[in-house]
């Protein structure tokens, strides 16, 4: 089993741990959900089960076992649902595509917060190092997503190479100028392509790519892959990380924020990306730096950058991000963070939530490959040291 692509800066426990359940049932407590807004489409699509509409499909269980559900989008700010609500609410669940940002402060404040979950997979919206110290147990539906990404991954390498968008843009402003496109439109066989971190979704993303016939497939991780799972793909490891990128005509990145990834590709790293390399990131949106990567497509240093996640979400109006272009007019591939709340997915990570809730209720002990932070102590499989049971060990959690 592989850790995550980064090693993270080691946490310290200033508290004595606990056990990790009660053999006593819990009633009676008051569960906080900070989800997205729906609208229309969640009122017209029940399984959107991420949305506030339909509440992770929680609403009637919870009810019927006692317990108190607030289900808000409201989220920022002293006034709104989440933090006043946080002060007593016994469980937090949110989101990694709306998230309730969980800060120290807001921690210490609310002091009968024993459980966070989130509905997917990463944890980057919570203080961990706060959770320890407050003994707040900290739990993902891991696995719940890789399928989803790696897609997504793969995806957006071919609309980014095949110049898609500026394509399609054209047809719908109803012209028809091949030549604009085709200019700046390539196969993807024949390329190099990467991944900063090759564990549950990297492996899936490089898998993936096998049949496109690319000229290899690079991975940078702190850990090696097993022999036969590079094997299996044909991955070779570079363990330098501008080394690394200077081969790559693709970069894609599935790897955890966190302190050691947090601003990893920043306007120094991109100068040692070829000349018209592409970016993908689908991981967290602080791992890169906004307004480097904005002037590496601006200047055509990189030809194009795509992904889901953004450093702030919801990204403001003005993000650099909505509207950078690369000087041919294209390289723009960003979109909402859906890439893992399809509806497949959301179905995979209401059941893990359910199944968590479950388990805290009862009493019973967590499903360790969940735990991101125990009682008064981080797990040591917290960073991806986790089997993946769908289809492959291989890997390790992306964020």
């Amino acid at each position: 089993m592989l850790r995550s692509a980064i090693r993270p800066l080691a946490a310290v426990s200033r508290k004595p741990a606990s056990s990790m359940f009660s053999t006593t049932p819990k009633r009676d407590m008051k569960i906080l959900a900070i989800l997205y807004d729906g609208g229309k489409a969640a009122e017209q699509e029940p399984r959107l089960l991420g949305t506030t509409e339909n509440k992770l499909g929680l609403s009637e269980w919870l009810k019927s076992q006692g317990h108190e559900y607030i289900v808000s989008s409201d989220k920022e700010g002293p006034n709104s649902v989440f933090q006043k609500e946080l002060k007593d609410a016994e469980v937090l669940i949110t989101t990694p595509f709306h998230p309730g940002y969980l800060t120290k402060d807001l921690m210490d404040k609310a002091k009968n917060l024993k459980l966070c979950v989130t509905a997917g997979v990463g944890s980057d919206h919570i203080d961990l190092n706060a959770a320890v110290d407050n003994k707040v147990q900290v739990l993902e539906v891991t696995g719940s997503n890789v399928t989803s990404v790696a897609e997504h991954v793969v995806m957006s390498i071919l609309l980014l190479v095949r110049n898609f968008v500026p394509a399609h843009e054209m047809i719908e402003r109803g012209d028809w100028q091949v030549s604009e496109v085709a200019r700046n439109a390539f196969d993807l066989e024949g390329k190099v392509v990467g991944t900063i971190g090759a564990g549950r979704i990297g492996y899936r993303v490089l898998q993936r790519l096998v049949p496109f016939g690319v000229k290899e497939l690079l991975y940078y991780d702190y850990n090696p892959l097993p022999e036969h799972a590079a094997k299996e793909v044909g991955a070779r490891r570079v363990e330098d990380l501008k080394d690394f990128v200077s081969q790559c005509d693709v970069v894609t990145v599935n790897t955890p924020l966190h302190e050691g990834t947090r601003g990893l590709i920043n306007a120094d790293l991109l100068k040692h990306f070829k000349k018209g390399a592409w970016l993908v990131n689908t991981a967290r949106g602080a791992i890169c730096d906004k307004d480097a990567v904005a002037q590496a497509v601006k200047s055509g240093h990189l030809n194009g950058y795509a992904g889901d996640v953004w450093n702030v979400q919801p990204a403001p109006k003005d993000h650099i991000w909505r509207t950078m272009k690369n000087p041919l007019g294209g390289g723009n591939g960003m979109v909402p963070h859906y890439s893992g709340t399809t509806l497949d997915a959301q179905a995979r990570y209401a059941n893990g939530v359910r199944s968590i809730l479950e388990n805290y209720f009862a009493g019973k002990p967590q499903d360790p490959a969940n735990i991101i932070v125990g009682i008064g102590k981080y797990e040591s499989k917290a960073y991806g040291q986790r089997e993946d049971k769908q289809k492959t060990s291989h890997g390790f959690s992306k964020s």
